[in-house]
């Protein structure tokens, strides 16, 4: 296997509405970003992918326009899936492994602010059997936070406890959405918004992109001073009908935690993709993370969450974490779907003695 890691990443300030900025233009801004802190040019770019969805525009091929955002001409080597920019990571991931590639870009993005998102991810949904129902996004995860709350799982007021950490760690994410310092009994105080969700409890709609450089073991050295390489990568996928899904466990992440082996590292922190509060302690809980691991440092989605890219912003963060020092070996998730249907665990370590 080829060690590789990531050298460089850029997100935009994510923002309840981008107004007249384009999808184009938000993915510029992190592009340029995150190829010149490491002082490469787009030719210096062996292959390109991005994760969007089309949903969000309402056009088919909607992602094509990004490609604006890059040097496409004369053509590049370029993919794009329809899902979290994580897995746009993963196919690069992939091509840097088939030696096709030493250099990849990785972007996502999305503008969530035109339509009402809850009700654009039903689209997500079997087309048979649940769309027609147009079960919207929050509602699904408030059935999931019930039933886990009926098993005695968890309570509103462990739910309030990651809004509370989550705002307050976000105060040192320059580029967080919600931050700020609150009371249990404030958050417990405001109104029920979908039952037993209140508007904190879910992430909000937000608007931005975000981008990732990985390299092969050589290059990151030579362009990074701290790369933070992928030790180990999985993720896994469960069945779309949720009448055969119990809500309250993840037989997805438990897979995954096997095939990384995750008992085998010593994780300082996490940055966990979890777009309702209830999902960050299902996590947790399923990845069997001890007190001592510090949970979603820069406020994880809850502080702000750009639909399509939220999990490769986790992937980021620690990727941020372990280039300043502060992380050693960290964990970073990344999901899709409803109610963590699709997941990705992540095992990055810095190779600095």
């Amino acid at each position: 296997m080829r060690e590789v890691a990531v050298i460089a990443y850029a997100q935009t300030p994510m923002t309840r509405d981008a107004g007249a900025q384009n999808e184009v233009e938000l993915i510029m801004q992190v592009v340029h970003q995150a190829l010149d802190e490491v002082k490469l040019n787009q030719t210096d770019i062996d292959f390109t992918c991005s994760g969007s969805c089309d949903y969000l525009q309402g056009v088919t091929f909607a992602f094509v326009d990004g490609l604006n955002a890059v040097s496409s001409v004369p053509p590049i080597n370029e993919s794009h899936v329809e899902m979290d920019a994580a897995w746009a990571l993963y196919e690069s991931w992939l091509k840097i492994q088939m030696e096709e590639a030493d250099v990849a870009l990785v972007y996502g993005f999305g503008k969530s602010s035109p339509g009402e998102l809850r009700s654009i991810m039903t689209l997500q949904l079997d087309p048979y059997y649940l769309a027609p129902l147009w079960p919207d996004s929050v509602s699904l995860a408030a059935l999931q936070a019930k039933a886990m709350i009926d098993n005695k799982m968890i309570t509103e007021e462990s739910m309030a406890k990651v809004v509370k950490r989550s705002r307050k760690n976000a105060k040192s994410n320059p580029n967080s959405q919600l931050s700020g310092d609150f009371s249990i009994g404030d958050l417990l105080s405001e109104p029920i918004f979908v039952s037993p969700l209140r508007k904190h409890d879910c992430s909000p709609i937000t608007d931005g992109a975000s981008a990732i450089i990985l390299a092969t073991k050589e290059k990151a050295l030579s362009l990074c001073r701290n790369p933070a390489f992928i030790t180990s990568i999985d993720h896994r996928v469960e069945t779309a009908q949720f009448g055969y899904r119990n809500l309250t466990s993840s037989p997805s992440i438990q897979k995954s935690s096997e095939v990384i082996n995750l008992s085998d590292y010593s994780i300082d922190a996490a940055e966990l993709h979890a777009p309702f509060s209830h999902q960050e302690l299902l996590l947790i809980k399923e990845l069997q993370l001890n007190e001592e691991v510090s949970i979603n440092k820069s406020g994880g989605v809850l502080a702000g969450n750009i639909m399509m890219s939220a999990g490769l912003d986790r992937i980021g963060s620690m990727f941020n974490l372990i280039k300043s020092g502060k992380v050693r070996t960290g964990l970073a998730h990344a999901t899709s779907g409803p109610c963590l249907q699709q997941n990705m665990l992540i095992i990055m370590e810095s190779k600095n003695e």
